[in-house]
């Protein structure tokens, strides 16, 4: 899995958290029923908010069904979008093309292992025609998403671009998906809000991904977007705040049947994804020491934890791999309730975090 967008038990109310696993699960199995069992391995942590902007624009389109016990659930049953709705299929879609893009930037920058090149290029061109099929039959053109690493490239070695010029493909690709959203929800009003707010999450996700791997791709020589255009780290926390801003706004034009998530997910962890991205690649050290620090921290079941780790200085129970706990059932003293004061997902709730239950 990967992308910006995480939340986690400890600051989410336990109500949203399950809705997120909901389509997160949904996207896992709608990948698994389309590609088979391989295809999970694209899920993707922001495709899904593609289902869930789909559900929240139109709940009864989004059909749920109870899953059979998973060993990434700890084996438990759980409600999850089914593969019927369209939401879902077109994060699915969404998300073979992202993790195909992924396989073949990786054979282009050299990172994969000697002779899996020509794998890794093969299960990218299965994962695109998949994608295509998929995007088809809810009427998403993928071209868009498919000429995303293309037009990258010839991007990238153009002289004297500009950062956003360079993050204006990513951009376009986001805002096409979130715009499809609406044609199957059947809300044209929406469009436009819609698509604004896919440039700016775009933008962010892209300027994200630069700043973590600019340590890496100044060792390796490799192009980095901030190094390439001569951007401080200063000037990409501010068009990160900036696209950010205009992202909450793009949200507030939207008309939803149902926008808690929708607004926690692209406001509340958006902003977190921020802060964490900065605050992390600050301290993260070079490819020799995040690797000998992710040999540690599984050699010792998660207790030990880098400094940049979001789980540095957390209580045993939170670092620890084997646990079988709900860090966040009963609210017993966090913060997860803050987002919640207008409903009623944190009754019982015995914190005092403000959230009025």
């Amino acid at each position: 899995m990967f992308g910006i967008v995480r939340p986690c038990r400890d600051h989410s109310c336990p109500s949203l958290h399950r809705a997120w696993m909901a389509h997160l699960c949904g996207l896992c199995l709608a990948l698994r029923d389309g590609q088979g069992q391989g295809a999970r391995l694209a899920t993707n942590y922001d495709g899904l908010i593609i289902s869930v902007l789909a559900e929240a624009q139109s709940p009864s389109a989004s059909p749920h069904r109870t899953a059979g016990p998973c060993a990434l659930r700890g084996f438990r049953p759980a409600d999850v979008v089914d593969a019927r709705a369209e939401g879902v299929r077109l994060a699915a879609t969404v998300s073979l093309l992202l993790a195909a893009g992924k396989l073949r930037d990786h054979v282009a920058d050299g990172d994969s292992a000697p002779g899996t090149g020509l794998a890794r290029r093969g299960l990218a061109a299965r994962w695109e025609a998949a994608g295509a099929r998929m995007g088809a039959s809810i009427g998403f053109d993928t071209a868009v998403l498919t000429s995303t690493a293309e037009r990258q490239l010839e991007r990238e070695g153009t002289p004297e671009i500009t950062l956003l010029e360079l993050t204006a493909p990513t951009e376009e690709a986001v805002a096409a998906a979130f715009v499809h959203t609406a044609v199957l929800a059947g809300r044209p009003g929406n469009a436009v809000p819609l698509a604004e707010a896919g440039r700016f999450f775009g933008r962010i996700a892209h300027l994200l991904d630069a700043v973590e791997d600019q340590a890496e791709d100044a060792a390796r020589g490799a192009f980095n977007p901030l190094a390439a255009t001569g951007t401080t780290r200063q000037e990409a926390r501010r068009l990160c705040d900036d696209a950010a801003h205009g992202l909450e706004l793009a949200l507030r034009e939207l008309d939803l049947a149902e926008r808690h998530l929708v607004d926690v997910l692209l406001g509340t962890e958006v902003r977190r994804a921020v802060d964490r991205t900065f605050a992390q690649s600050d301290k993260r050290p070079g490819v020799v020491g995040t690797s000998a620090a992710g040999v540690a921290t599984l050699l010792t079941c998660g207790m030990w934890r880098p400094e940049w780790s979001s789980k540095h200085g957390q209580p045993c129970e939170d670092r620890c791999y084997l646990r079988d706990c709900d860090c966040c059932s009963g609210c017993g003293g966090c913060d997860c309730c803050g987002c919640c004061e207008d409903c009623s997902c944190c009754e019982g709730c015995d914190c005092d975090c403000g959230c009025g239950a």
